[in-house]
């Protein structure tokens, strides 16, 4: 038998408690669920949660990060499957409305992030994972501009915005996976008024 090293029981332990935490926050809002439910989710003491985040908080911000680096990778893997790098950023815009289908997502990134964690920390988390990767997508799609026109920072965080607010126009939506299509349609026109 393998023995782990205390290290690795504690990346264990800590992975266990953020799966856990971004499925009880994604069901149940930051609001409705407490690190009991979390350790209890993780199967591990409420003392071994608090060892490793020091509260709820801490908690959330690691679920908020999750998904982050979840949906970033997810769109990375979607831009890679297309040709040109407009196309790419299509694509990844269609690949984040996807998955703001998912009631979980929803819930942590779009409704409980900004109030529980603010709007700067949501946006630094933000920037180190999706909004770089948009940033990435604008800069290779708009590399032939020379010079380049406008500020790009700016850009990616404006159609940022504009797929936040399609993110919340599905989580409104009486049939999000029908709406999904017509928004998705609007994002390829949005993107198309900045293509140069």
């Amino acid at each position: 038998m393998i023995r782990r090293t205390q290290a690795e029981r504690s990346d264990e332990t800590t992975g266990r408690l953020v799966r856990a935490a971004r499925e009880l926050f994604g069901a149940h809002g930051y609001a409705l669920t407490s690190i009991d439910a979390v350790a209890a989710e993780a199967g591990v003491t409420k003392g071994a949660a608090y060892h490793h985040f020091n509260g709820k908080l801490a908690l959330f911000r690691a679920a908020f990060v999750g998904e982050q680096e979840e949906v970033a990778a997810a769109l990375e893997l979607a831009a890679l499957s297309e040709p040109d790098p407009w196309a790419a950023l299509r694509r990844g815009c269609r690949t984040f409305l996807e998955r703001c289908l998912d009631p979980g997502f929803r819930q942590i990134v779009l409704l409980d992030a900004p109030s529980v964690l603010g709007w700067e920390t949501v946006r630094e988390i933000e920037y180190a994972h999706t909004l770089r990767v948009l940033l990435t997508g604008l800069h290779l799609a708009t590399a032939a501009e020379q010079p380049p026109n406008g500020d790009l920072s700016m850009r990616a965080q404006l159609v940022f915005g504009a797929l936040c607010e399609g993110g919340m126009l599905l989580a409104r939506s009486a049939d999000p996976a029908a709406d999904l299509p017509r928004l998705a349609a609007e994002a390829d026109r949005f993107l198309a008024a900045l293509r140069p």
